[in-house]
């Protein structure tokens, strides 16, 4: 648990800067929280996380653009 908070504040400092924030952060999160209890691969996951959420929060997007609806 000691070594998981400096890995998210990390992750969130350096994710949004890689990719765009929508999506990123949570899945930062999540996947820093994973990879911890993974085998100690706190940043390996956030990093993957963020990806990840990044590209769901872009699929989202897209069908959310494809139907007519507004993004927020």
């Amino acid at each position: 648990m000691r070594k998981l908070i400096p890995c998210l504040v990390i992750a969130l400092l350096v994710g949004p800067t890689v990719a765009e924030a929508k999506g990123c952060i949570k899945g930062a999160i999540v996947g820093g929280i994973a990879g911890h209890y993974a085998g100690h691969h706190a940043v390996a996951g956030a990093v993957a996380g963020c990806a990840i959420g990044h590209h769901e929060a872009n699929k989202h997007r897209a069908a959310q653009e494809n139907s007519g609806v507004s993004a927020h």
